[in-house]
C-alpha cells in the first residue's frame, strides 16, 4: 500500500484520514461498539448508546456508508451489525496504547512521590 519510500499517495492518505475523522465521534464509537458481537436494531442500538434514534441512524448511516457496519431491512425495522474487525482493532489499539501511556504515568508519579518523601525525612 505504501511506497517504497514508505509514503502513501494523496488520494490514499485523504481516504485514510476521513476513515479517522469517521471513527473521531465518540457517539459514532459508542455506536460501533454497540453491535461488536450483536446484530441490533437502532431504536435497540440508540437505548444502548443513550441517544435519540434520529442521532443514532444519522451516524449509523455514515457508518454504513464507509463499510464499517453492515445493514439490513426487515419490515419497518433496520439492523445494524459489525461489518469486519478493523475498526475494533483500531479501538482495542488505541486503547492498549493510552493504557500503556496510563501505567507509565503512574509509575513515574510513584518514583517522584517516593523521591519526595525521602527528601521530606
Amino acid at each position: 500500500m505504501t511506497t517504497a519510500n514508505g509514503h502513501l499517495p494523496e488520494q490514499l492518505l485523504s481516504l485514510v484520514a476521513g476513515r479517522f475523522r469517521l471513527l473521531g465521534d465518540a457517539t459514532r464509537l459508542s455506536l460501533i461498539l454497540a453491535v461488536r458481537d450483536a446484530e441490533l436494531s437502532v431504536s435497540q442500538i440508540a437505548d444502548a448508546v443513550g441517544t435519540s434514534q434520529a442521532n443514532a441512524s444519522k451516524h449509523l448511516t455514515a457508518l454504513h456508508d464507509a463499510g464499517m457496519v453492515a445493514r439490513r431491512r426487515e419490515g419497518g425495522s433496520v439492523f445494524y451489525q459489525a461489518n469486519g474487525r478493523v475498526p475494533y482493532l483500531l479501538i482495542d489499539a488505541v486503547c492498549t496504547s493510552l493504557d500503556s501511556q496510563a501505567r507509565e504515568r503512574d509509575a513515574l508519579l510513584a518514583s517522584a512521590q517516593q523521591q519526595g518523601n525521602r527528601n521530606a525525612a
